[in-house]
C-alpha cells in the first residue's frame, strides 16, 4: 500500500465502504465459526502407535504427557538441526505460554512443546 497516494474520502463515502466491509467481516466470522464447529465434530482418532518422548524428566510416553488430564495441546516448536535459533513465531509462543498454563490446567488440559532440538541445547528447561 502506498500511503503517499492513498485515497481520501468524505465521511459518507467512508461510512458506506466501512459498512460494506463490515458485512464481509461478519460473513467471514460466521464461516470461521462454522468451520470450527465442523472441526470439533470430527471423530476422534485412536493413536495405536507407541510414542516415547525425551523429556527433562527422562523418557515419557504419549499417554504420560497428558499428566492425568483429559486433553493435551502439543505445540510443535519448529527447529532445524544446525540452525542457530528456532522459529521466530514458535519462540514468541514459547515466551508467552506460561501465563496460560494455570488456566488450561483448570480446564483439564496439559500443554507440551515438542521439537527436533537436542534437549541439551535448551536453556529454558529447569
Amino acid at each position: 500500500m502506498n500511503t503517499l497516494h492513498h485515497p481520501v474520502a468524505s465521511a459518507e463515502q467512508w461510512l458506506a465502504q466501512r459498512k460494506a466491509l463490515l458485512a464481509r467481516e461478519k460473513e467471514l466470522t460466521n464461516l470461521k465459526d462454522q468451520v470450527a464447529r465442523e472441526r470439533r465434530a470430527l471423530p476422534w482418532l485412536r493413536i495405536d502407535k507407541y510414542y516415547v518422548f525425551d523429556t527433562p524428566s527422562g523418557p515419557r510416553t504419549l499417554a504420560e504427557l497428558f499428566e492425568g488430564r483429559r486433553q493435551l495441546v502439543v505445540q510443535h516448536f519448529m527447529y532445524t538441526p544446525g540452525a542457530e535459533q528456532g522459529c521466530k513465531s514458535c519462540s514468541y509462543m514459547a515466551d508467552h505460554t506460561d501465563g496460560a498454563l494455570a488456566h488450561l490446567a483448570q480446564r483439564d488440559t496439559t500443554v507440551v512443546a515438542v521439537s527436533r532440538m537436542i534437549r541439551s541445547w535448551l536453556k529454558c528447561v529447569p
